[in-house]
């Protein structure tokens, strides 16, 4: 299931925002070059957008600073459909609510993978949800 650019993301993914699962996401430098990397939360912001926790990955950086556009991959944590997400960054936060809630969750769930002391969000990346495709519907 494809959804058009500026996707709206739908009920049926929400738990799969919710952080039980890490996600992957992928860059591109302009000169080409791929990285790939965990990602501890994809958080929900409304029903356009997504913000990424942005700890430790320079090269990811370095990368979505070149290029803003990024996939990312989610497990549904109830059916363990896969979900791409295609995404454009907008902005960072290091204040504010969203940063915030953002910086709770990620001591949550560092406690609960035996890193506490070991995250540290320096940032609550803001994206802009262009597309949204279900890879394989574990349902059918």
């Amino acid at each position: 299931m494809k959804m058009a650019v500026r996707a709206q993301i739908p009920e049926m993914l929400m738990p799969a925002l919710q952080g039980m699962l890490p996600a992957n996401i992928t860059t591109c430098s302009l000169a080409g070059e791929p990285n790939t990397t965990e990602l501890s939360q994809v958080y929900y912001v409304d029903d356009h957008h997504v913000a990424l926790s942005f700890q430790f990955f320079n090269k990811t950086i370095r990368n979505v600073r070149e290029n803003p556009y990024v996939s990312v991959l989610l497990i549904h944590p109830e059916n363990w459909d896969n979900w791409r997400l295609d995404l454009r960054y907008i902005r960072s936060e290091t204040s504010a609510p969203l940063f915030d809630d953002m910086d709770m969750k990620l001591e949550v769930i560092a406690s609960m993978t035996g890193m506490k002391g070991i995250f540290k969000l320096r940032a609550a990346d803001v994206y802009e949800v262009l597309a949204i495709e279900l890879l394989n519907d574990q349902r059918r």
